[in-house]
């Protein structure tokens, strides 16, 4: 049975025009091979071509479709939609001179499998750039946006308020949009990768979608994309981006944080 309200939108409905605001597509890393090296023992080489990857990850591999975005100096977004695993996609955060890197890994599940949870997951894997020494800091879970209120403009036509309410969850609500009126609670993963920069992730229990979006807080713009299931049953990966205000910030008590 269909617990939604009866006006809610479906996955492709609310994204259509969602990535208006989003930072251009380039190809900076054309021509470049990359080779990760993950602390969970995964090895993943990456060469780069105009707009695809060729790919290896242990014994599997496969050249396939790639948006690479530099979303901070010497940092990229760079994300794989894989024609072989439909129901799966990659984001990669790859920091070139820092050589830190991050992968969100967002798998649509089957409906058995993901009862009482949002129906997309994601797997996350901080790794290296091989071949030299890395620093700057380790990307690793954050709770630097817990109580933060802000606005994101992905268009003239889709204005949204983010309310991060705990290290596990965030409130949105649609303030101009398709959506208008609607908002939940769902559940979130926030690393932060850098001074300022952040990657902020949901999964939404309503709807099965799940998206990873890259925070650049130097210059208030968000980089993402979203992953999930259309009305007619068809999976599709969404480019997404917007302008960054914030709006307001909420102080707690000592012993009174949220988990």
């Amino acid at each position: 049975m269909n617990q939604n309200p009866k006006d809610w939108k479906t996955y492709d409905e609310f994204a259509y025009g969602i990535g208006t605001n989003r930072l251009p597509v380039g190809n900076d890393l054309a021509g470049q091979t990359i080779a990760v090296a993950f602390e969970d023992g995964r090895k993943l080489e990456l060469a780069f071509g105009p707009g695809a990857v060729r790919w290896s990850d242990g014994p599997d591999g496969a050249t396939d479709s790639a948006e690479t975005i530099e979303v901070a100096p010497d940092t990229y977004f760079v994300d794989i939609v894989l024609a072989g695993q439909p129901k799966e996609a990659e984001t990669l955060i790859l920091n070139t001179a820092t050589r830190r890197v991050l992968s969100i890994r967002s798998i649509v599940r089957d409906r058995d499998a993901s009862v009482g949870e949002p129906r997309v997951a994601q797997i996350f894997r901080p790794g290296v750039i091989e071949g030299g020494a890395a620093s700057g800091p380790r990307p690793a879970e954050s709770r630097d946006l817990i109580g933060l209120r802000a606005h994101f403009t992905y268009s003239p036509n889709h204005v949204y308020e983010h309310t991060y309410l705990s290290s596990r969850r965030y409130a949105w609500q649609c303030l101009v949009g398709v959506q208008r009126g609607h908002g939940d609670v769902d559940l979130a993963t926030t690393y932060k990768f850098d001074e300022d920069q952040y990657v902020f992730t949901f999964r939404e229990f309503k709807i099965a979608v799940a998206s990873t979006f890259f925070y650049n807080f130097k210059n208030l713009r968000s980089t993402g994309k979203f992953l999930g299931i259309t009305a007619d049953g068809r999976i599709q990966n969404s480019p997404a981006g917007a302008f960054i205000r914030k709006a307001s910030m909420t102080y707690y008590a000592p012993g009174q944080e949220p988990v």
